[in-house]
C-alpha cells in the first residue's frame, strides 16, 4: 500500500490548533478537579449536574439553529451523544476505580487508535512521519508518567482502554457521520449533552447505582461546586464545541494529536495544586510529548 497523502500545512492552521490545546489543558485539569468531588457512589449524580447545568444555556441560546435541524441531522446528534455517555461513563469509572497515572496513559492511546481506525476507515495508512510524531509522543507520556509509578492492572485500566476506544470512535463518527455533516456546532452540541444526560438520568433511576443528583448536590460545599462548574462550563461545553467546530477544518489524527498532549497539562495541574512532583524522568517525557506533538502537527495538517 502507499502512504497517505497529506496537504501541505495551511498557513493559519494555529487558528485551529491553538483552540484544540486550550481542550487539552482543562482536560488535563480535569482529573484532578473529578477526583474532588467524585466518589464511587456519586459518579452517576456529577455526570448528570455536569451535564444539566449546561444544557438549558445551550438550548436557549441555540433554539432556533435547533428547530432548523433535519430529523437526520437529530438522529446523527443522538448518535454522537449515546458515544459521548459513553466515554464519560468509562472514563468517570475509571478514574474512580485506578490511579491516576493509569488513567492518564492509557486514555493517551487514542492518538494511536485514531489514525490507525482512520487508515483501516480509508483503506490507506498514515505517513511514516506522523507515525513517528505519535510513537514520540507516546515515550513521552510513557516517561511523564513512570515518575508516579504503575500500579497492577485494574478494571478501571480495562475501563480507561474502552474509553480510549471510544474516544477513537466519536472522532471519527464527528468526521464521517453524513447526517451530523452541514449542521451548526452548537445545536449538535446540545443535542448531544441532552441525550448523554438522558442517559445518565435513566442510570441514576436504576436502584443500587448511587446517590440521586439532589442528594449529592445538597452535599456539595464551595470547593465541591467550584469543581463541578469548572467540569461543566469548560471540560464540557468548551471543550467539546471546540472538538466538533475544529475536526472540521483538521483531520481526525491532527485533532487527536493535539488532545494527545493532555496527560502533560495533567501532570502540569497536579505539580501546580496538587503538590505532585516530577524528576526527571518525567521532565523528560513531558519534552518528548511537545516535541512529538509539534513534528506530527505538520505531518497531519
Amino acid at each position: 500500500m502507499t502512504s497517505l497523502a497529506l496537504p501541505a500545512p495551511r498557513p493559519r492552521a494555529w487558528l485551529t490548533d491553538v483552540p484544540l490545546l486550550a481542550v487539552a489543558v482543562v482536560w488535563g485539569a480535569s482529573y484532578l478537579a473529578a477526583k474532588g468531588v467524585t466518589t464511587q457512589s456519586t459518579v452517576l449524580a456529577v455526570l448528570v449536574l455536569r451535564f444539566g447545568i449546561v444544557l438549558p444555556v445551550l438550548a436557549v441560546a441555540g433554539r432556533r439553529a435547533l428547530k432548523a435541524l433535519t430529523a437526520a441531522q437529530w438522529r446523527g446528534a443522538g448518535t454522537l451523544g449515546l458515544i459521548l455517555s459513553g466515554i464519560f461513563l468509562l472514563e468517570t469509572y475509571g478514574v474512580v476505580h485506578t490511579s491516576a497515572t493509569n488513567a492518564g496513559l492509557i486514555i493517551s492511546l487514542t492518538m494511536i487508535f485514531t489514525p490507525l481506525a482512520e487508515a483501516a476507515v480509508t483503506r490507506t495508512r498514515p505517513s511514516r512521519t506522523f507515525l513517528a510524531a505519535a510513537a514520540t509522543s507516546v515515550l513521552g507520556v510513557v516517561l511523564l508518567t513512570q515518575s508516579g509509578g504503575f500500579t497492577t492492572p485494574s478494571g478501571g485500566d480495562l475501563l480507561m482502554l474502552l474509553a480510549a476506544f471510544a474516544r477513537t470512535v466519536h472522532v471519527l463518527f464527528m468526521a464521517r457521520l453524513k447526517s451530523a455533516q452541514g449542521a451548526d456546532a452548537l445545536p449538535m452540541t446540545t443535542v448531544q449533552l441532552g441525550t448523554a444526560v438522558v442517559v445518565f438520568a435513566m442510570l441514576c433511576a436504576v436502584p443500587g447505582t448511587g446517590a440521586a443528583p439532589w442528594d449529592a448536590a445538597a452535599a456539595f460545599g464551595p470547593a465541591d461546586w467550584a469543581g463541578l462548574l469548572f467540569l461543566s462550563v469548560f471540560c464540557t461545553l468548551f471543550a467539546f464545541f471546540v472538538q466538533m467546530w475544529a475536526v472540521r477544518r483538521s483531520s481526525p489524527s491532527r485533532v487527536s494529536l493535539l488532545l494527545g498532549t493532555e496527560p502533560l497539562w495533567a501532570a502540569a495541574t497536579g505539580i501546580a495544586l496538587g503538590g505532585e512532583q516530577l524528576g526527571m524522568v518525567g521532565l523528560l517525557g513531558g519534552a518528548l510529548v511537545l516535541a512529538g506533538t509539534g513534528w506530527g502537527r505538520g505531518a497531519a495538517s
